[in-house]
């Protein structure tokens, strides 16, 4: 452990963010990650709980307490071999993900818990920094060959675990960039698309090969998802080249509001709206991008996808943003010895609510209205729960002006196509069916294939492709070798 009484002395390190005014003029990040010093301080919070549930409560079980306890003793490079011993790519969770460790921790039962998160990106900044993050290859190759198909944080973490066991892996992606929807789906003032490029020459140093603009299987020609190949592989053709084949593609069928007006023009999902500005950004050149500027806009969806089309709509110059939640408001304040070690449901601020937007909770959607095919606005009705349901509240219909809505209401699966070109059966939400045993697991129903990540769970989050990713990287290993010295 580290200093025995740092609980009781050094109170949390907050983050800190450029000024609002500032960050709205661009796209890049504005966290300020913790310098060294603060670092340090902050895991001199991390006390001799006895059992770390922050372990647990990390969906890859980082091995919290160790490397906050190598920070205090100022071994940094130690620090970041533990860090990277249970997560491959700490750059991309230190910045993105929830952070459930935290509410895990011991001392959030009755205060502010450990900045696990800080720690963490403190820690891999310091490595790149360094020179510590280096390319490792294989000393033996096994003559094995696998196609990863989806370069998203699931694909890339069972890719390069795959080549450092010794195979030939090929990853797939259908759009021009890899990074799935770390790259065209997360706004780069959260994650900067450079953390990506980096892993990806790592990668390819450890003998990754990457082909961009290759869609595996059919499509959905229907979808509104990015889909920028230019060149397309059947399943067959990529079984009869591989060894195995792992199916990593994101959870990119968007869940639709069938409401009347739906058709009105200016009503799109999130994902038609973010990936244009995150190719801008990259320095594509894009006919009719879909932007907000000037615009009254409405997103209907709560969450991070909501959330970050605030931020992107309120950087185009919006005239006003308001986003809908159809359950009620959380409590600011959860209620910690109920909840805890677990995730708790209670009301989150994120940085783009803080840069302007009206939250609207406890209220759904009745109907698009327009003129000229064009949406105008959005009637609504006040929602209440009752006995588990959500009723309307007679006499609390209001219109609300709207010259673009953007759907964020999450994702319901995979896109079916690519699973059904496949041949592999599937689970009653669409998903490809694969269980996470020690023995067999993330088989799909088809031999030599597998799947991880959203294919497989479902929408989740960043932490949970990576575990899932490593996980069934050493199944894969089994499956092609008969035992794996990869870690589970």
């Amino acid at each position: 452990m580290s200093k025995i009484t740092g609980f009781l002395e050094q109170p949390r390190i907050k983050e800190q963010y450029a000024p609002v005014d500032a960050r709205l003029k661009h796209y890049h990040e504005f966290m300020l990650p913790l310098d060294p010093a603060s670092a340090r301080l902050q895991a001199t919070r991390c006390m001799d709980c006895g059992i770390p549930f922050c372990n647990n409560g990390c969906p890859v079980n980082n091995l919290i307490p160790d490397f906050n306890n190598l920070i205090y003793a100022s071994d940094w490079q130690s620090a970041l071999e533990t860090l990277h011993s249970t997560n491959n790519f700490p750059e991309f969770t230190g910045r993105i993900c929830p952070a459930p460790c935290e509410a895990a921790c011991t001392l959030n039962i009755s205060g502010d818990p450990v900045g696990i998160k800080s720690i963490e990106l403190a820690i891999i900044e310091r490595g790149w920094q360094e020179g510590w993050v280096t390319p490792e290859p294989p000393q033996v190759k096994t003559g094995k060959k696998v196609a990863v198909v989806g370069s998203g944080p699931a694909g890339l973490a069972a890719a390069q675990q795959l080549a450092r066991a010794g195979h030939d892996v090929t990853v797939f992606e259908k759009n021009d960039r890899a990074g799935g929807l770390l790259r065209y789906g997360i706004p780069d003032f959260k994650l900067e698309k450079s953390h990506i490029d980096r892993r990806v020459e790592q990668m390819k140093a450890e003998g990754v090969t990457f082909r961009t603009g290759v869609l595996v299987g059919d499509w959905d020609e229907a979808s509104k998802v990015t889909n920028l190949s230019t060149e397309r592989v059947t399943p067959a053709e990529l079984q009869g080249q591989f060894d195995a084949v792992l199916l990593a593609g994101g959870a990119e069928t968007p869940r639709d509001l069938p409401a009347p007006g739906r058709n009105l023009g200016g009503i799109h999902f999130a994902m038609e709206f973010l990936p244009g500005q995150n190719r801008v950004n990259a320095g594509d050149k894009l006919k009719g991008q879909l932007r907000a500027d000037g615009k009254h806009v409405v997103v209907i969806g709560g969450g991070d996808t909501g959330s970050d089309c605030v931020g992107t709509s309120n950087r185009h110059g919006a005239a006003s943003v308001t986003q809908f939640e159809v359950m009620p408001q959380p409590p600011e304040q959860e209620n910690k010895p109920l909840t805890w070690p677990y995730w708790p449901m209670k009301l989150r601020t994120s940085t783009s609510h803080e840069e302007g937007a009206v939250r609207e909770f406890a209220i759904a959607t009745k109907e698009f209205i327009g003129k000229g095919g064009k949406v105008t606005g959005v009637k609504t009705v006040r929602v209440e729960l009752k006995d588990g349901k959500l009723e309307e509240v007679p006499g609390t219909e209001e219109t609300h002006k709207a010259d673009l809505v953007l759907l964020a209401m999450g994702f319901t699966n995979p896109m079916q196509s690519v699973l059904d070109s496949f041949g592999v059966e599937k689970d009653p939400r669409g998903n490809a069916l694969a269980g996470t045993e020690v023995e067999g697991g993330y088989a799909t129903t088809v031999s030599g294939v597998f799947a991880a990540g959203d294919m497989r769970r479902g929408q989740s989050l960043v932490v949970w492709a990576i575990r899932e990713g490593r996980q069934a990287a050493r199944a894969v290993d089994e499956f092609l070798m008969g035992t794996s010295v990869l870690p589970r």
